[in-house]
């Protein structure tokens, strides 16, 4: 295992991150088998563990709480806030008041004292970023968390973040989580570099392209929909749809690549992240033991030049082949009002 620092930190941490949002109701309900999982992971020279409060309703964070009794002090865990947990308003997104509510209740579920990487899970345009920051700030001080960043911003809004932290005084934010694979090459064009030039630590997602890398899915044969991530998500997944046909011809010759360099295909897509100069860690987020060991098959896979070099031919730089954040759309697309002037102010005078 390799091991680097999460951008300007000081906190060490391991190439590869142990993602736990498979442990619990959304994938593995077995709590002794998720902690198994985590053990064998640091037991494989893992250091960093990330979760979410969102992940099966809070339940991942128990698992994880649980499998990290007598071992917490060698780990860097992470998690996150956000996303709406449990029913009615402000119960949710970057407020000062959801966030000091859902940090306590993260601590509870997690059974610990403190938060290595505290992150806000998505953009929240509704809360001034300066409010969010000056909470954050304020856990540093209070030692609840000991950094603080945020997962799938836009470039636009790690610079905004950045600079009003610069204006007014406050903490940055330390770490960028960006969905990154093969497939989904998309942040290559601004976030990937603007995180780098403001000293972000990056830790990135879905290294798997949500299941479509794994080499489950096969050009020419037939797609189970009926479970798994195909069920959930059968945009993705059904060949009869013409958005996918990419996907599985790139998978076909990833696939032979994989097997020229004598690497499974898992292998190959989890080190390519890897190789981006702003990469600090690649999250794997194995449901089973078999998975975890699949993965951890390439923990010393360093990729050529002459690799990359096909798989730029295969999949262009800065290409996505699909939509890698299925969750989350900015408003300035899914809301008409961020895109529409009132229908008063649209006449042009003559």
């Amino acid at each position: 295992m390799r091991y680097r620092v999460l951008g300007k930190t000081g906190i060490e941490v391991s190439t590869h991150c142990l993602g736990t949002m498979m442990f619990g109701s959304s994938g593995n309900p077995d709590h002794e088998d998720g902690a198994r999982i985590i053990h064998a992971a640091l037991d494989a020279g893992i250091n960093f563990v990330d979760t979410a409060d969102m992940y099966s309703a809070g339940e991942c964070e128990e698992i994880v709480g649980k499998a990290l009794k007598g071992r917490r002090d060698d780990v860097v865990l992470a998690t996150k806030v956000h996303f709406p947990l449990g029913g009615g308003r402000n119960r949710s997104g970057n407020s000062r008041r959801w966030i000091l509510r859902a940090v306590e209740d993260s601590l509870r579920r997690l059974d610990t004292d403190w938060i290595d990487l505290y992150q806000v899970h998505r953009p929240d345009h509704t809360t001034d970023i300066e409010e969010t920051l000056s909470v954050l700030g304020d856990l540093v001080r209070a030692g609840k968390i000991r950094a603080f960043g945020c997962s799938t911003f836009p470039a636009e809004d790690l610079v905004e973040a950045h600079h009003v932290a610069e204006r007014r005084g406050l903490m940055r934010m330390r770490t960028e989580q960006p969905p990154y694979s093969i497939l989904a090459r998309g942040v290559e064009r601004s976030v990937l570099p603007t995180a780098q030039r403001l000293g972000m630590g990056v830790l990135t997602w879905s290294p798997l392209a949500s299941g479509f890398l794994s080499g489950a899915y096969r050009q020419g044969r037939p797609v189970d929909l009926t479970g798994g991530r195909a069920k959930r998500t059968p945009h993705r997944f059904d060949p009869a749809l013409p958005g996918n046909a990419a996907k599985f011809a790139a998978v076909e010759q990833l696939i032979a690549l994989a097997e020229e360099t004598g690497r499974t295909l898992p292998e190959l897509a989890v080190a390519f992240p890897l190789v981006h100069p702003a990469v600090t860690s690649v999250i794997i987020g194995p449901r089973t033991m078999e998975q975890l060991n699949s993965l951890l098959g390439g923990a010393d896979l360093l990729l050529e030049d002459a690799v990359l070099d096909r798989i730029d031919e295969i999949v262009a730089p800065g290409t996505d082949l699909y939509q890698a954040d299925g969750v989350w759309q900015p408003t300035s697309l899914t809301e008409p009002a961020h895109r529409r002037r009132p229908s008063g102010e649209r006449a042009v005078a003559d």
